[in-house]
């Protein structure tokens, strides 16, 4: 199934939601209260932001479970109910789109790092596949497997989600400008390092998510650019570089200013835009615009 790459032959450029978490907290989500058990008890309420989403036209709607891995709901006592979370999480966003419209199921990282032994290669094997098959069955066309760090549990997500579903795959890594003027992510590697072992592992779409807005995005793009001529690449942006003000974490960019850094990401090479922390429909409705007059 690859209905990602079709659509990409047929438009060129396509366009994801931004955050959820944002729009989750403006919805009542309380500190500390877990974001994927909405969609067991406030179903509604997740409906309402993907539909806000699905309403502007873009082109991929994520689901809300980012943080379905059962290592993640572990820490509310959910680890039993990943499945049915993540089916659930695909069938709100899958019942808020129309057809033309792509299920986008967020699988993020797991919080355990297999290099200090938290975690065995099996256990997070066993986690993803149980993520993947719970989205898949809720109906979701395809995985954002996103914000990854660690190129070894990358590489265990997708091999999980390849072997157990025929979801169609994004990987997407988040790196951090280093002292030395490099984008690096938080275990060292280079963005042309990660992108190529993934690409290895046979993920036709890869990209960058948070960490940065969209200005410091760019050079990330151009390095993934000049190492593969063809690979379609994904970008999802903060809403700036946040910064805490009154004590609450702010991202600063306004939709017009996103929406002015349009035109440098896909002449960077970018195929598929989006937003990450701080973004909302506003945002994504503004660089839609900006796209389409570019």
């Amino acid at each position: 199934m690859n209905k990602i790459q079709e659509k990409l032959k047929e438009k060129g450029t396509l366009f994801v939601d931004g955050a959820w978490g944002t729009m989750m907290q403006n919805a009542g989500l309380k500190a500390g209260e877990c974001p994927e058990l909405w969609n067991l008890e406030h179903s509604e309420k997740v409906f309402e932001i993907a539909k806000a989403y699905a309403d502007l036209g873009v082109d991929l709607i994520e689901t809300n479970s980012f943080g379905g891995s059962r290592f993640k709901l572990g820490n509310f006592g959910l680890e039993d109910k990943a499945f049915e979370i993540n089916k659930a999480a695909a069938e709100i966003t899958k019942s808020a789109i129309n057809d033309d419209q792509i299920v986008l199921g967020s699988i993020g990282p797991t919080g355990k790092i297999l290099m200090m032994g938290d975690v065995t290669e099996q256990e997070l094997y066993d986690a993803f596949a149980e993520q993947a098959k719970g989205l898949e069955a809720g109906g979701a066309d395809a995985a954002i497997i996103e914000t990854m760090t660690a190129l070894d549990e990358a590489l265990i997500a997708i091999r999980a989600v390849k072997d157990n579903t025929d979801l169609e795959i994004i990987v997407s890594f988040t790196f951090e400008l280093t002292g030395a003027g490099e984008f690096r992510t938080m275990m060292g590697n280079l963005p042309a390092e990660v992108i190529s072992e993934v690409i290895n592992e046979g993920v036709n779409i890869v990209g960058t998510n948070c960490g940065n807005g969209l200005e410091r995005m760019i050079p990330i793009i151009e390095d993934i650019r000049a190492e593969f001529k063809d690979v379609p690449i994904l970008v999802n942006a903060n809403a700036g570089m946040p910064h805490l003000h009154d004590g609450e974490t702010v991202f600063p960019e306004s939709p017009d200013e996103m929406a002015g850094f349009i035109p440098k990401v896909m002449d960077a090479g970018a195929n598929i835009i989006g937003g990450c922390c701080g973004t909302t429909p506003e945002h994504i409705v503004k660089m839609m615009n900006a796209a389409t007059k570019g």
